[in-house]
């Protein structure tokens, strides 16, 4: 039977220290990245809206042309 107080053996391909990343760093690029998300989100918003409030100008009843209609008693005796 080994002796229990042995130490297990290293395997140096099991270490991936130079591949580790600081808890810290992530914490940045997380924050980072909602931040900007936020704010893309915000921006969106805006710009939807005055697409929208741009395309009901071009609706409204004051800006369009006025139109000749035939009066009632013409198209009855036709």
């Amino acid at each position: 039977m080994p002796p229990a107080n042995q130490e297990p053996s290293t395997n140096p391909s099991s270490h991936i220290d130079l591949f580790t990343i600081p808890q810290s760093f992530l914490l940045q690029i997380g924050t980072a990245s909602i931040l900007l998300l936020l704010i893309t989100g915000k921006t969106t918003v805006r710009a939807l809206e005055s697409i929208g409030e741009a395309s009901e100008e071009l609706f409204r009843g004051d800006r369009l042309p006025i139109l000749d209609f035939p009066e009632e008693r013409e198209t009855n005796q036709t």
